[in-house]
């Protein structure tokens, strides 16, 4: 699933639902034969895909090592409630898990609070974590250089586009700009053409959350020569030319009205109106946006569009001038990770190892709609032929990026948001919005940054 982070519940509020997470891994001496493994558990009733799946694993891990045991405990929470229930756990022995699902958005976090397991001395004597991507590796390491986690998968970021408005308006049915100006091209031609359609979609503000900081900003700024984060110097990035030119691109977006209405664009239900409404209706000529987009779209779900894959195309977002590599993608994910207090994370890595056989990694991609972070996986011709358009997304693994999801990450998007908001609405100029970054910037990171 796309990582959306939320933010932390208040205190008073996360001290409530914390206390019915306490004694869900049952208190001091924990059976030395039995691991405990923490999960999200969909608030959804009908939705039990990872229930299945791990169940299915427990079985495998049980038959495969005798006297050993496997007990699941779910953790059937929204995302921000899930985070708060998880960190009260990790905080004791008594009621730490061996195992827990962890958002790669807040690893960071648990693992400066020293929740965490390092798994470098696992991972060095696993043959499998060299199939594994280096940018997926990348996503559980910290800022110590150890490794925290091991992604089950990933999601990544394009260009869809609604091939009808592209036939009315003239344009290639087999579109892939090469830069930036391609992209706002198309979306001009599209507002000449066919005026009775949003040209482009960009998701921008503070009201679409992560989404206008990852799938817009972000997709725009590491398609530059700049980035977020220097991770030689081990600082937050101030006053580059980068940021300025990825506003540049939002303002123009809005100040074309090549995109969404202003209102609409700052309406806290965007995403559910380009999932549900405009895209699948044909009101959207291009959209920017995640690989998970067909869950929203598969029967049962509300908005069924059974013929998307052929009505809609999909492009990788191209680079600002076109160069190397030419395209850009930004992923998220989860990863499983080993509590510091876990009573037994041998068994708890045994159990990831189980997990990640390829056959295992492989059905739960397919059944989760997950981009497989494992080369054996991607190179499947079954993996690539189980859903319209995974190929397309898996191949961006390679070219994509991650968050520096560092502990001062969240509140950098948020003033990512802010200044995005500034220029769509026009309140500010690029110019005021960046330096508004730039000392918003600092306060967020204990002035940790580095001008360029």
């Amino acid at each position: 699933m796309p990582v959306r982070p939320t933010a932390v519940l208040p205190s008073l509020l996360a001290t409530a639902l914390a206390a019915s997470a306490l004694t869900a891994c049952g208190g001091s001496g924990s059976d030395p034969d039995t691991v405990k493994v923490s999960f999200k558990q969909s608030t959804d009733n009908s939705i039990h895909v990872m229930d299945d799946y791990l169940a299915d694993i427990k079985k495998q891990f049980e038959k495969a090592n005798p006297g050993k045991k496997v007990e699941l405990v779910p953790i059937k929470a929204p995302d921000s409630e899930y985070y708060t229930k998880l960190q009260q756990m990790l905080r004791s022995a008594k009621t730490a898990p061996d195992l827990v699902y962890e958002d790669t958005f807040l690893i960071n976090s648990d693992i400066t609070s020293g929740y965490l397991k390092p798994l470098d001395a696992y991972l060095a004597t696993w043959p499998d974590w060299n199939r594994f991507i280096d940018t997926a590796k990348a996503a559980a390491k910290a800022e110590d250089g150890k490794t925290y986690g091991v992604p089950d998968g990933t999601d990544t970021r394009g260009l869809w586009y609604d091939k009808g408005i592209f036939a009315k308006a003239g344009l290639p049915a087999d579109w892939q700009p090469k830069t930036w100006d391609e992209v706002l091209d198309a979306a001009r031609t599209i507002k000449r053409r066919v005026p009775d359609v949003t040209p482009l979609n960009v998701y921008t503000g503070k009201p679409a959350g992560e989404a206008a900081a990852m799938q817009g900003f972000e997709m725009l700024l590491y398609g530059t020569e700049d980035r977020l984060y220097d991770d030689a110097a081990k600082k937050w990035i101030a006053g580059s030319q980068g940021f300025e030119d990825a506003l540049s691109f939002v303002e123009t977006v809005y100040r074309e009205k090549l995109g969404p209405d202003v209102s609409t664009a700052l309406d806290p239900n965007i995403q559910t109106i380009v999932r549900g409404d405009l895209l699948p209706k044909g009101k959207l000529g291009i959209n920017l946006d995640g690989s998970w987009l067909p869950q929203d779209w598969l029967p049962g779900s509300g908005h069924e569009w059974p013929k998307w894959s052929s009505e809609l195309g999909l492009a990788y977002m191209p680079t600002q001038h076109g160069q190397a590599p030419g395209k850009v993608s930004m992923s998220g994910g989860w990863t499983w990770a080993v509590p510091a207090k876990a009573a037994n994370p041998d068994l708890a890595f045994e159990f990831i190892r189980t997990m990640q056989t390829k056959a295992n990694a492989q059905k739960w991609y397919v059944a989760n709609s997950g981009i497989s972070v494992r080369e054996d996986v991607a190179a499947d011709p079954a993996y690539a032929k189980a859903q319209p358009g995974i190929k397309f997304f898996t191949d961006l693994v390679a070219s994509t990026h991650y968050r520096p999801a560092y502990p001062a990450y969240p509140k950098v998007s948020t003033a990512i948001q802010e200044a995005m908001e500034g220029v769509t609405t026009g309140d500010t100029s690029v110019e005021e919005a960046a330096r508004n970054y730039d000392d918003s910037l600092k306060e967020a990171t204990d002035d940790q940054v580095i001008e360029k």
